[in-house]
């Protein structure tokens, strides 16, 4: 399992948003969905990562955020995984790193997926349990 690669349980879909978003729409959208972080895509290009942190963080240093952009407060220096990567290699990066996802990105920088602590969790669970123990709906 860990020497598969990233892209065969990655997320191909992820939620993202846009560097020209107003950072209180996108507060609030995160607030009501209970989105942590998002990665920040330009047309197809991996651009930024925003987290809930970078938003409170902006709230307590600024009067007025209604003028703000995500490019005014997202991360520009992200870890970045590629498709083909290991499993491992992510499990290793979440175990020394502590991130709670990772943006997954071909050679061009385009986003293709987004993968999570909890994606490797679920995989490691399913293949030492044929069935979920207790929370069905987590790991179906």
């Amino acid at each position: 399992m860990m020497n598969d690669e990233v892209r065969t349980i990655m997320e191909k879909n992820p939620r993202t948003t846009s560097s020209n978003k107003n950072v209180g729409e996108l507060s609030v959208e995160m607030l009501n969905e209970g989105i942590q972080q998002l990665p920040v895509v330009d047309d197809g290009m991996l651009v930024g990562l925003i987290t809930v942190h970078d938003l409170w963080k902006n709230y307590e240093t600024k009067s007025s955020i209604a003028d703000m952009n995500v490019s005014d407060v997202m991360n520009t220096n992200i870890l970045r995984i590629s498709p083909k990567d290991k499993i491992g290699t992510a499990a290793e990066l979440f175990a020394d790193k502590r991130f709670k996802s990772i943006p997954v990105v071909n050679k061009e920088n385009q986003l293709k997926g987004v993968i999570t602590a909890f994606d490797i969790i679920k995989v490691a669970f399913k293949n030492e349990y044929s069935s979920p123990i207790l929370y069905q709906e987590a790991f179906s």
